[in-house]
């Protein structure tokens, strides 16, 4: 994660938008690409799109962009051990608010316990982080243990790319250029096998959300 984007997610618009999710703010490129951030649902309690993805976790999980914590606090709910981590500091307050154990920390950062997850998870895009998904997935595969499971939230569509985006509030750039990646199934099955994993599941649910689940190789 460079230090541009680790900025745009820990301070300014998008840290004050964790706490006042009705703000509108999106990722843009200067080609005219945008992705909106779909705030109040991040901020809100986990959904029926959610569930499918945390009865598949199993062992210790680790969230990796937990933002305001929803799926940790569902997990703590069920009565499993999970960590969020997250740049954002205020991500990791309304998350340890709700219940749920969280770090201020990047996923490239030393993460505790590295090598004993069970699961980890890439939700709401998240993939996307450090706009290199293949070195995104090496990392993660270090941090779960040798027959660890990653729960992955993929575009909607045949997608492999990497822009230099900024966050807007509205029109208005409100955050520096920095890296970010948009990977479909197809593409993120490509990626994972040349990363220390395989591809166990994939999923779509009734509103449209894609999931992949990848088993890590020995």
């Amino acid at each position: 994660m460079t230090a541009h984007e680790h900025r745009a997610w820990s301070s300014g618009f998008y840290a004050r938008a964790i706490h006042t999710p009705q703000r509108t703010l999106s990722l843009c490129d200067a080609e005219g690409w945008w992705f909106p951030l779909d705030l109040e649902r991040w901020c809100a309690r986990a959904d029926g799109a959610d569930r499918t993805v945390l009865r598949r976790c199993t062992g210790r999980v680790l969230d990796i962009g937990c933002g305001a914590g929803r799926l940790v606090e569902a997990l703590t709910g069920r009565g499993s051990q999970v960590l969020g981590i997250d740049v954002c500091p205020s991500a990791v307050i309304t998350t340890v608010c709700r219940g749920g154990s969280a770090l201020s920390r990047s996923v490239f950062d030393p993460i505790p316990d590295e090598g004993q997850w069970g699961t980890a998870l890439l939700i709401d895009g998240n993939i996307g982080i450090g706009g290199d998904p293949r070195r995104l997935l090496r990392r993660v595969r270090d941090l779960v243990h040798r027959e660890g499971l990653l729960l992955v939230e993929t575009a909607s569509t045949d997608v492999d790319e990497r822009r230099r985006v900024r966050i807007h509030a509205g029109q208005r750039p409100v955050s520096a250029v920095f890296p970010w990646a948009l990977v479909g199934t197809a593409a993120l099955s490509r990626h994972a096998a040349s990363s220390g994993w395989t591809e166990a599941e994939r999923w779509t649910t009734a509103g449209g959300r894609h999931f992949v689940a990848l088993r890590a190789c020995r």
